[in-house]
């Protein structure tokens, strides 16, 4: 197959296709997927292709939907859970953090889950409070959950389907301002496996490190950086948890200076565990203090608001500016 043109969202919506195709027990539900395809119309034609009993709407009932999964992934079926955004997740979490994530170990294994969570998440489509929340520190801080974040087209294809064939439970969070992004994607070439970072630019003067949105933040931070003489590499974590330390304790140890760059508020965040790990691993390699570039410790903004909030690539490279100043 030749590489096609595709949006996120038509991305995702043929792994879904794909993924039911191959597995009749996979099924997908959750408000709205059914005739009308999910509020950014992820689902869309699911239905009318394999019937309303593979894709259905659900009542609006967060902690419902994923306690019915659940329910069904014990008796064999692979759910696919749409949850619409970020911040509606909160209701399912007592479900997904009590319930999802720990089956497996309750019953040494007997019992697994292979249920995938999607969750629109992040922010960038001046959405308000509700709509915009980067939740993945709540899900990365659970054991037993695996949490991922596509930051290209190729990868939401790749990695929602690596997700629906596990057999324990995935948190798939989709950069939600990237759904309508065009790219080349072909879908016959293999995504890395779950677990594993992709270096998305080679860079021998620093390391900024990201996932999801924000690794589109990254990567026009070193273009930019490029015209003003500095040589940055980006690493794109891809899987949250479990976390790719090999892959970028090679990209910092490289370059000796390394940021993160991620939209959740800096405390107490994937971010502030990224720069844990680094420092960890990395120490006497480092020629500076690990770096955050992250949203701030505050709730989501109004949209007119959300420019500032946000991590750009003023604020990657003022950061940058940091690790050479402390070279001396």
């Amino acid at each position: 197959m030749t590489a096609t043109k595709m949006t996120m969202a038509q991305a995702l919506n043929t792994a879904l296709a794909d993924a039911m195709e191959a597995d009749p027990c996979v099924v997908v539900l959750g408000e709205d997927v059914g005739p009308l395809g999910g509020v950014f119309r992820i689902t869309d034609g699911l239905t009318a292709r394999f019937g309303e009993a593979r894709c259905y709407d659900t009542p609006l009932s967060e902690a419902g939907i994923v306690g019915t999964a659940i329910g069904m992934a014990m008796n064999g079926l692979r759910p696919v859970v749409e949850l619409q955004f970020d911040a509606f997740a909160y209701p399912a979490f007592e479900q997904i953090t009590s319930q999802l994530a720990k089956m497996g170990n309750r019953t040494r294994g007997a019992v697994r889950l292979p249920v995938v969570v999607r969750i629109p998440y992040a922010g960038g489509i001046g959405g308000v409070e509700h709509h915009s929340d980067s939740s993945e520190a709540y899900y990365a801080h659970t054991p037993g959950l695996t949490v991922v974040s596509p930051a290209t087209n190729a990868d939401a294809y790749g990695l929602l389907r690596a997700a629906i064939e596990s057999d324990d439970p995935v948190v798939f969070l989709e950069p939600k301002r990237q759904y309508f992004t065009k790219e080349e994607v072909d879908l016959d070439v293999a995504t890395p496996p779950i677990g594993r970072a992709v270096v998305r630019r080679e860079g021998a003067d620093a390391t900024l490190i990201a996932y999801g949105p924000s690794v589109a933040v990254a990567l026009a931070a070193a273009e930019q950086a490029a015209t003003e003489g500095r040589d940055l590499g980006v690493v794109d974590l891809r899987s949250i948890t479990p976390f790719d330390d090999g892959t970028v304790m090679d990209q910092v140890r490289r370059t000796g200076r390394a940021a993160v760059v991620a939209e959740a508020p800096g405390f107490a965040s994937v971010a502030s565990e990224v720069v844990a790990r680094v420092q960890e691993q990395c120490f006497h390699s480092l020629a500076a203090p690990v770096r955050r570039v992250t949203g701030f410790d505050v709730p989501y903004p109004p949209p007119k608001l959300e420019r500032h909030h946000l991590p750009g690539v003023d604020r990657v490279l003022d950061t940058v500016d940091e690790l050479q100043w402390e070279e001396g």
